[in-house]
């Protein structure tokens, strides 16, 4: 039995063209195996996750199966519940619907769509896919989507979809807890994590909401003895890069890195890489990542689970030229 023993663990698993069919199956099947609890699919540019899982459903048996996330500018509610109802079907109930609102230049770029009220929408889009998972027939006038009569029908029948949202700031993590059935948390920062539980949990009772709220988060990984600092340089480099990205930028801040969030935007700017990699402190690797042996991976994620995250889902960032060996890396040493 491996001594690092979880009670819960997902594993994030890339949308990577560099991850072949083959590794992504053998991946996921290691995973299965090695008694992970969830994998997790994000979607932002190149491939979709919907095709991916729909593929994952047909050689998984027991894993768990979600979206991490599914952007609610790209498609309509009704298309959304749509899809969750005919995976919830090939999966045998194993599919969790991770939404968030993704990033302001995919959408208005990649998707030629407009970044509007993105807390609204996503309060009118859950409305939606739960009332269509319920079966029922409804109408609904909102600010964004005006529907008429709309039902799944027998398509809803036994349908049981856990909906998670992905949330960096107060202010969403408080809406998901009023609105869904668990928060998907990102740069999961320890010194943060406590005080964003709490407002999930308050909120979720305030909405008395009878289903027990989970709480899961992405905690940027990578687990070896070798090239540590190859690893360090590369999760640095990573980091840096969102100081470029409004929200993530704003999120790191109010974690209490302003100062390399400016370092490294101002490094960036003048591209500078090299700079805006030493702009990250050990400090700021440590609160929202972990680099190192399985021993101190471990120490890393219990510290997590003993402030109350529920569901830690490893996300491998590739160092090695086949990042496939990262996440298998990852998955023999916490098999369950």
């Amino acid at each position: 039995m491996n001594k690092y023993q979880i009670q819960r663990l997902g594993l994030r698993v890339e949308n990577d063209p560099r991850l072949s069919m083959d590794d992504i199956t053998e991946i996921v099947i290691k995973a299965e195996s090695a008694g992970f609890e969830s994998v997790w699919i994000p979607e932002g540019g190149g491939y979709d996750s919907i095709s991916l899982i729909g593929y994952l459903s047909s050689i998984t048996k027991t894993i768990r199966l979600g979206t991490g996330i599914l952007p609610i500018f790209s498609r309509t509610p009704t298309v959304t519940a749509m899809t969750a109802a005919n995976l919830d079907r090939m999966t045998n109930h194993r599919f969790s619907l991770g939404l968030g609102i993704g990033h302001k230049l995919v959408v208005q770029k990649i998707h030629g769509s407009t970044f509007d009220d993105p807390v609204g929408r996503t309060e009118e889009t859950v409305s939606i896919i739960r009332q269509l998972l319920s079966g029922k027939a409804f109408s609904v006038t909102g600010e964004h989507f005006q529907i008429n009569n709309a039902r799944l029908g027998l398509a809803a029948k036994d349908v049981c979809v856990p909906i998670y949202l992905a949330a960096l700031r107060p202010k969403m993590i408080r809406i998901s807890g009023e609105i869904s059935d668990g928060v998907l948390l990102n740069w999961t920062a320890v010194s943060k994590l406590k005080d964003f539980i709490q407002i999930f949990k308050s909120a979720h009772n305030k909405a008395n909401n009878k289903l027990n709220p989970d709480i899961a988060g992405y905690i940027r990984t990578y687990v070896g003895s070798k090239n540590i600092d190859a690893a360090r340089t590369k999760l640095k480099r990573e980091i840096a890069q969102y100081s470029r990205h409004p929200n993530y930028r704003s999120y790191f801040v109010s974690c209490g890195f302003e100062k390399e969030m400016i370092s490294a935007e101002s490094a960036l700017n003048s591209n500078d890489i090299d700079t805006a990699i030493a702009s990250i402190s050990s400090n700021m690797e440590k609160e929202v990542a972990m680099v190192g042996r399985p021993a101190d991976c471990y120490d890393q994620i219990t510290k997590r689970t003993s402030l109350g995250l529920d569901l830690p889902v490893l996300a491998p960032f590739g160092v090695n030229d086949n990042i496939k060996v990262d996440y298998l890396n990852t998955i023999k040493a916490f098999a369950q």
